[in-house]
């Protein structure tokens, strides 16, 4: 199986790492087309796979091509590469917003097309990947597109009309939560903690957070109301966080971000 990356961003290079340390496809069997000559060189050097010069290079190497570029790129890429789409080949898009009609409309009729939303938490292997497809992939595709993506984190297969909220939940919220750890840092900080120290106990505390409602089963509001102490101190922050609406603000943010999701 040879594998083909068109774009190698940020989210591409975590992908790329993720698939080559399983050892799922070898570094001959990969190959990533970029913009820049600078990105270019990082896909030889840092990666130890082949560079494309171009998109229609990557499409004419790989069984398994992911489109790694942002969504106002993608039809001039989609119109650069379609002459060269071959049969029984799977597109992987990680582009918001494009549906896999648009993206059919675009490679061509019959074509195998798989839409995901990876996470930048894929960049250390816990990553979140929704993941659906089109009636041309067979199960059998399918569950290779889960194993590549699982290579750098957890992946679930979703219907198509969820797609636009994951971005929302997934997708985007991974910066909702260095906001959340950068306020609580900086108050910790205004207390007189050193700012290394306080960025470390609020990471922790939402990674160890995380892992527990995930390893447990338990609802977010049972978790939080086992914190909560009668007359203690965490029911007083709980009851500022509400006065001050972080539900809503969390709330509305998801929306507005799922609303720009459906109009790209």
């Amino acid at each position: 199986m040879k594998i083909g990356f068109i774009g190698c961003g940020n989210m591409a290079t975590a992908m790329l790492k993720g698939i080559l340390k399983s050892g799922e496809v070898k570094n001959g069997d990969m190959i990533a087309s970029a913009k820049s000559d600078k990105t270019r060189e990082k896909i030889e050097k840092e990666l130890g796979i082949q560079k494309a010069d171009t998109n229609a290079q990557v499409v004419d190497f790989a069984d398994v091509v992911f489109l790694a570029v942002k969504p106002q790129f993608l039809e001039e890429v989609l119109d650069e590469i379609k002459d060269n789409v071959k049969e029984g080949q799977i597109f992987i898009s990680i582009a918001p917003g494009k549906t896999l009609q648009w993206l059919g409309e675009h490679l061509g009729e019959g074509t195998k097309i798989i839409r995901t939303m990876p996470n930048t938490p894929a960049m250390v292997g816990e990553g979140m990947t929704a993941l659906c497809v089109n009636e041309q992939v067979t199960e059998k595709e399918t569950l290779l597109a889960v194993t590549l993506c699982n290579t750098f984190g957890k992946t679930e297969v979703i219907p198509e009309r969820l797609m636009d909220a994951v971005v929302g939940v997934s997708g985007s919220s991974p910066a909702y939560v260095f906001m959340f750890l950068e306020a609580m840092a900086d108050a910790a900080v205004a207390d007189g903690m050193p700012r290394a120290q306080a960025y470390k106990f609020a990471a922790q505390a939402v990674l160890g957070s995380a892992k527990l409602m995930l390893d447990t089963g338990k609802h977010p509001g049972e978790l939080k109301d086992m914190v909560c102490s009668p007359a203690g101190t965490t029911i007083q922050a709980v009851r500022v966080l509400e006065e001050k609406g972080l539900r809503s603000a969390v709330f509305e943010a998801q929306l507005e971000c799922v609303k720009k999701a459906k109009g790209m």
